[in-house]
């Protein structure tokens, strides 16, 4: 059944009705989309759905589309809005080519400008600690057990360096006790690894048991959500946004920033990069370097102190 709109047919409402239909994309994808087409037309001096636009896309060249993305970068536009952009101006003129209206070939010659790894900044020290401390929680409504469920996930994140979904996916035997101070992680690739365990998070998981209303089963999954199936990512994504918004931090705050804070504060602290790298499970020495945001000088402070010339 066709999800075309009462003629007479405008391609640019045709397209977002389909993008919003079909595609399903989300109202704020679309409403980016929609705003780079228009200002793409706008710079070929053009409607982006009259006949004079049309006509011109229909002679779009690769040059055309570079002249855009260039004087979008001279506005100091980033590279991520850049990609997304045309990403827009693709899906545009895909679809005109599906309907027969315009010639997509030049975006085969068009490749998109690199993207930076970006990564969570870590967060200080002191700021660490508030975020895993129960006592932050005073004033939430969530019932107890709940509060020290999260206050468990975020000390395992920060504690022990594990993602998201490695603490998350751990099971009741998993749990490290009084009597094990370890955890075996399974981590990405399916790549297992032992990582220790510091006397404040097996206090915070022990807490959480003790409270839990329910059964926690030795193969099950360590943390439960409310109803009692396994806890989802995003309900400590949310928690995490909770705090921060409390704390004054900022959007960079995340779980996963925890991860790094975690890796960051030991090599301040004198910590080995290549057991760092062990404690977070990277393949390569140089994703370390960057997840611990290693600079010169910190470096060179290593090379004088380990190597027997320096």
């Amino acid at each position: 059944m066709s999800t075309r709109p009462a003629h007479p047919f405008r391609p640019f409402l045709a397209w977002q009705h389909h993008l919003s239909g079909e595609r399903r994309l989300s109202s704020k994808t679309l409403e980016a989309y929609g705003r780079d087409v228009r200002q793409f037309m706008a710079w070929l001096g053009a409607s982006s759905d009259d006949d004079q636009g049309i006509e011109k896309l229909k002679r779009l060249k690769p040059v055309d589309l570079r002249g855009f993305l260039a004087s979008r970068r001279t506005e100091d536009v980033g590279s991520r809005s850049l990609m997304r952009s045309l990403a827009g101006i693709r899906s545009y003129l895909r679809y005109l080519e599906k309907e027969g209206l315009a010639d997509a070939s030049a975006l085969s010659l068009i490749r998109g400008p690199k993207l930076g790894r970006l990564l969570p900044k870590p967060v200080s020290p002191s700021m660490a600690k508030r975020l895993v401390d129960p006592l932050e929680r005073e004033g939430d409504t969530r019932e107890p057990w709940i509060l020290a469920r999260d206050a468990a996930v975020m000390t395992l994140l920060y504690g022990c360096g594990l993602r998201i979904s490695e603490a998350l996916g751990l099971s009741v035997e998993d749990a490290p006790t009084a009597e094990r101070d370890t955890i075996r992680v399974l981590g990405k690739g399916g790549k297992t690894r032992i990582v220790p365990v510091i006397v404040p998070a097996i206090a915070a998981i022990a807490t959480y048991r003790a409270q839990c209303p329910y059964e926690l089963k030795p193969k099950g999954p360590l943390f439960l959500g409310a109803r009692g199936g396994k806890l989802s990512p995003r309900i400590i994504q949310l928690t995490m946004a909770r705090l921060r918004g409390g704390l004054g931090l900022p959007d960079s705050a995340t779980p996963h920033a925890l991860r790094h804070s975690f890796a960051t504060h030991l090599l301040s602290r004198g910590g080995d990069l290549r057991a760092i790298q062990e404690l977070l499970g990277h393949a390569s020495l140089s994703t370390t370097q960057i997840y611990t945001e290693v600079d010169g000088a910190m470096l060179l402070k290593a090379f004088e102190a380990a190597h027997p010339r320096a």
